[in-house]
């Protein structure tokens, strides 16, 4: 089953998790102290080459006649919502730039070019999803309320669609985001009256959303508006898979562990830091691919960090895996493409009762517990001199 004592599957003590908390809070100090001039630069630039990319994009698409130039169009759109998306609007949202004063690139102001409304994400991504990180009941982003990622999560027959649920997930990724921001959003208020404009802001959004990309942008192409419409609808699509991948990648391949909501009763600081690092994974990356992800690549930072400057992610990348090499604790990560067939995998092998699953339900790849570790002769840490949850896992 899932984690229920986040410090006794890490094999740390509570001196262990209190020196580790306190050597993350060194490293986000060392990252506030040292903002300024080429991190507000980075994002202005980013700001700035997106919307070139894609104004320039819309008018390739509608001045060209060849399919080849309206493929080269629509991808160009497609890499242009990617950044607007994931590196824009995700990370100003999260207040990574709120330091700035720059009542543009704030996250009270900013609001993305998606399906749902950036006030309804943040309450249910910066709260829900970040605070209770990968938390059964908690966090709605454990399967977004259609997949079962993990045995805690009862089996039913449905669950047998899970491979197709899977691909429409993937294709609609923005809609699926939308309504679970918007569920949670809807939940969260108390009242008829604001329940009611919960709804309405989201009704609102969607139409201005759908009205751009498929009424107003198509109309003012005139002849061509054919065009321009399945440019759109590509582009979104392409968006909707990379997102998907991308998101998918860093919170279900093996080593994102789920937990139960009994691991965060008086959790620490320090504690949450650590449940972070054990719920999340990443995949390697070159520059531009980090650039094209959101630097979500670094889930593990991003997560320890949410609201640091998504461009510094792969400096503080290197400060932590140092320390989980002297905490002994697994830095999870691996191949975009492997990360991937991992979650693929839990995916389809989630889809079936457990009574055709092999592993147990506390030692499955997908999800495993405190308890895997039970009448094991786990040895000690070379170097380290203690047993930690490296050597423990392999053991």
């Amino acid at each position: 089953m899932a984690i229920t004592d986040v410090p006794a599957y890490a094999h740390l003590s509570d001196a262990d998790v209190e020196s580790l908390g306190y050597e993350l809070d060194a490293i986000r100090r060392d990252i506030e102290q040292s903002r300024g001039t080429r991190d507000s630069n980075y994002i202005r630039r980013t700001i700035a080459f997106q919307r070139t990319l894609d104004a320039a994009a819309r008018v390739f698409i509608g001045v060209t006649r060849s399919k080849f130039a309206w493929a080269v169009g629509a991808t160009s759109l497609a890499v242009a919502k990617s950044v607007e998306n994931m590196e824009i609007g995700h990370n100003v949202s999260h207040g990574q730039w709120d330091w700035m004063n720059d009542p543009e690139i704030h996250s009270q102001t900013w609001e993305w070019d998606m399906a749902g409304p950036s006030k309804q994400w943040r309450y249910a991504h910066n709260y829900r999803h970040h605070v209770f990180t990968n938390v059964l009941g908690l966090d709605e982003d454990v399967g977004f309320g259609v997949m079962r990622m993990t045995r805690d999560q009862p089996w039913k027959p449905w669950y047998l669609l899970q491979p197709l649920q899977n691909i429409v997930l993937a294709a609609t990724f923005e809609w699926g985001i939308a309504l679970t921001d918007y569920h949670a959003e809807h939940d969260r208020v108390e009242t008829a009256r604001e329940k009611a404009a919960v709804t309405r802001a989201f009704i609102t959004k969607v139409a201005r959303q759908v009205s751009k990309d498929y009424v107003v942008l198509p109309a003012l192409s005139g002849l061509r508006w054919r065009r321009t419409l399945s440019a759109n609808a590509v582009a979104n699509l392409l968006r909707n898979l990379w997102a998907y991948l991308v998101i998918f990648c860093g919170h279900f391949p093996d080593g994102a562990e789920k937990f139960t909501p009994a691991a965060i009763k008086n959790e620490s600081r320090a504690e949450w830091y650590l449940r972070q690092m054990l719920g999340t994974a990443n995949f390697r990356a070159g520059r531009v691919m980090a650039f094209a992800s959101g630097n979500l690549c670094y889930q593990i930072e991003h997560h320890l960090f949410p609201d640091l400057p998504s461009n510094r992610l792969a400096e503080i990348a290197t400060r932590v895996r140092e320390l989980c090499a002297k905490y002994d604790l697994p830095y999870t990560s691996g191949r975009l493409s492997h990360q991937y067939l991992l979650t693929l995998r839990t995916i389809h092998k989630l889809a079936l009762p457990d009574r055709f699953l092999i592993a147990t339900s506390d030692d499955a790849p997908e999800t495993a517990s405190e308890r895997k570790f039970q009448d094991r002769d786990l040895g000690t840490s070379p170097g380290v001199g203690r047993r930690g949850l490296l050597t423990a896992q392999s053991a």
